[in-house]
């Protein structure tokens, strides 16, 4: 089975910055294009993030573009989104997600195959 674990969600004053982590098991994340999505209270989820499985090309929503940063550690099987100057809209869910291909766009919710049960993260004015 494919799990999916969040960790590093929290709570932060504006300005501040926060590093969430997914840890997968089930999959070698080499072979996966990750991804990170948010849900805000009363709000469809949305996309944050995403790297293909080559680690060669990132993608960004227009909202957290310059401010976050998505990566991976092969070695420790983990993805990460480095939440950088954090705003009081960026309060949501944060959701890790797993692809085994994208057939158009990792915007997409129906792109990804794997979801984990996602970290609060929460920031403060």
């Amino acid at each position: 089975q494919v799990y999916l674990v969040e960790s590093g969600g929290g709570l932060v004053q504006a300005g501040g910055s926060l590093r969430l982590a997914c840890e997968a098991s089930g999959l070698t994340l080499s072979s996966y294009n990750m991804g990170w999505f948010r849900q805000a209270p009363g709000k469809e989820r949305e996309f944050a993030a995403a790297i293909s499985r080559s680690g060669g090309s990132s993608y960004y929503a227009d909202s957290v573009k310059g401010r976050f940063t998505i990566s991976g550690d092969n070695a420790l099987n983990t993805v990460y989104l480095q939440m950088n100057d954090l705003k009081p809209e960026d309060t949501a869910v944060y959701y890790c997600a797993a692809s085994v291909g994208w057939y158009s766009s990792p915007r997409q919710i129906n792109e990804w195959d794997y979801w984990g049960q996602g970290t609060q993260v929460t920031v403060s004015s």
